[in-house]
């Protein structure tokens, strides 16, 4: 058996890198033609029903407006009932026919199944899930709380969420034949210090909604976000005061319109800001550059300036 694993090591390798020398400028020339047929087919969402969890700020409020502004009737779910009314009064103004706000925590799996029913009960039917809720905690691994069960709600938001709300929600999918947008991070390719257990989470969340695009292929379309900073206050409250980044920061409102775009044409992936892949390309093909560029520029002045306060 080893014999044979041996050879085809010897033989699929080098094959393989040829057949993609030839197939991938055919690949991106077909893709780009698709793309193409996709966005003059493009869904019209008026009328539609989108539910959006975390929008109450960040890219979750703009994605509200940003369908509101296309006419879709909004589910709005998130826990700060302040917040979430001045969205739902600025959605209903910007062109939203029917908008309804509902209180709810995705980690809890009563919460997710409650905000499904009552979407359901109100509209009658349920053609967007946009997964959007999310937290985030910018911390070195070894400088957190020794009781790592304290890290237990990323997952939970992050992950399980998103889950949770799906699996209530695809029944009425199915019927509608709906979307599912699953807002992840470009973190499930980079590993990006400081940030251990959001990528963790986020890196579940892509693969979790991948596999279930190729189990429920035509049926329910997924389309999987992976954006780079943007604009929010997560990005403000807990990114930018632990890491020093020159990255420029996209708008949520710039952010919201791509994703929207995006998922109306059925794409399968967005990287929003698209020049964030040159980054994927580097961990794939050179992972010890960035990593190199990543802990000298993200770990070590942090943990310099640790050392000398201490």
């Amino acid at each position: 058996m080893d014999l044979i694993h041996n050879l085809l090591n010897a033989i699929f390798i080098p094959s393989a890198f040829v057949a993609l020398i030839l197939f991938v400028p055919a690949y991106y020339f077909f893709k780009f033609l698709w793309f193409i047929k996709r966005s003059k087919c493009s869904d019209n969402v008026a009328g539609k029903v989108v539910l959006i969890t975390g929008a109450s700020s960040g890219i979750g409020e703009n994605l509200a407006y940003e369908y509101a502004r296309r006419g879709a009737r909004l589910a709005l779910v998130a826990r700060r009932e302040d917040r979430l009314l001045a969205v739902l009064d600025h959605a209903r103004r910007l062109g939203s026919p029917d908008a309804i706000m509902i209180i709810a925590d995705v980690s809890k799996v009563d919460d997710c199944e409650r905000f499904i029913h009552h979407t359901l009960n109100h509209f009658g039917q349920l053609d967007h899930l946009v997964n959007n809720a999310g937290i985030l905690q910018c911390k070195l691994f070894q400088d957190m709380s020794p009781k790592l069960s304290d890290l237990a709600p990323i997952l939970d938001v992050n992950f399980w969420g998103s889950v949770y709300a799906t699996h209530f929600a695809i029944p009425h999918l199915r019927k509608s034949r709906g979307k599912i947008v699953v807002i992840s991070s470009a973190a499930t390719w980079l590993p990006t210090p400081k940030m251990s257990f959001y990528n963790a989470s986020k890196a579940a969340l892509s693969n979790f909604f991948a596999t279930l695009r190729a189990e429920f292929g035509s049926d329910i379309g997924i389309t999987i976000v992976t954006p780079g900073i943007i604009e929010s206050e997560m990005v403000h409250n807990q990114l930018l005061p632990e890491v020093d980044l020159s990255f420029p920061i996209l708008s949520s409102a710039s952010c919201a319109k791509a994703i929207v775009d995006s998922a109306c044409r059925g794409d399968l992936y967005l990287m929003e800001p698209s020049w964030i892949r040159i980054l994927v390309w580097i961990q794939m093909f050179c992972p010890a550059l960035l990593e190199w560029w990543f802990h000298k520029f993200l770990v070590k002045p942090s943990t310099g300036a640790a050392n000398k306060n201490g």
